[in-house]
């Protein structure tokens, strides 16, 4: 297989010190799993409702604002890469159980959430199945 980012770890979690034009190099990135019968659309959604939490739970992986030559500012985006998987049902609820067990921060989307229209029905969907029966999809 081939690959197409090398990272170099520097034993710290932010990206080395480096002049403007260092190439930058990433000691961690951004992990989404989603289950590979998901639709397209379902893909999108998903993956956008999984990393949306992250910008406030863990600032320093947001970068600073982007401008253009004319002076807009846009929003600022993820300083790091996203990568996004695929893997059957039962290596993702493998997945999701280990990440639990590591206490690694997480965020869920299960099937049921497709059939909700709004964040408090969505938590309210997680709430009600224990965490080794929801039916993750992400």
């Amino acid at each position: 297989m081939q690959r197409t980012y090398k990272t170099v770890s520097y034993g710290i979690r932010q990206s080395r010190c480096m002049s403007d034009d260092a190439p930058i190099r990433f000691d961690t990135k951004i992990a989404v799993l989603l289950r590979e019968d998901l639709e397209p659309w379902q893909r999108l959604n998903v993956t956008a409702f999984l990393v949306s939490g992250l910008g406030t739970t863990v600032p320093e992986v947001v970068g600073e604002p982007y401008e253009d030559a004319d002076g807009v500012v846009y929003l600022p985006m993820f300083r790091q890469p996203v990568m996004v998987f695929e893997a059957t049902k039962e290596a993702l609820t493998s997945a999701h159980a280990r990440a639990v067990s590591r206490g690694l921060p997480c965020s869920v989307f299960t099937g049921d959430l497709f059939a909700t229209g709004n964040d408090r029905d969505n938590r309210a969907a997680v709430r009600g199945v224990g965490t080794g029966e929801l039916d993750v999809v992400g």
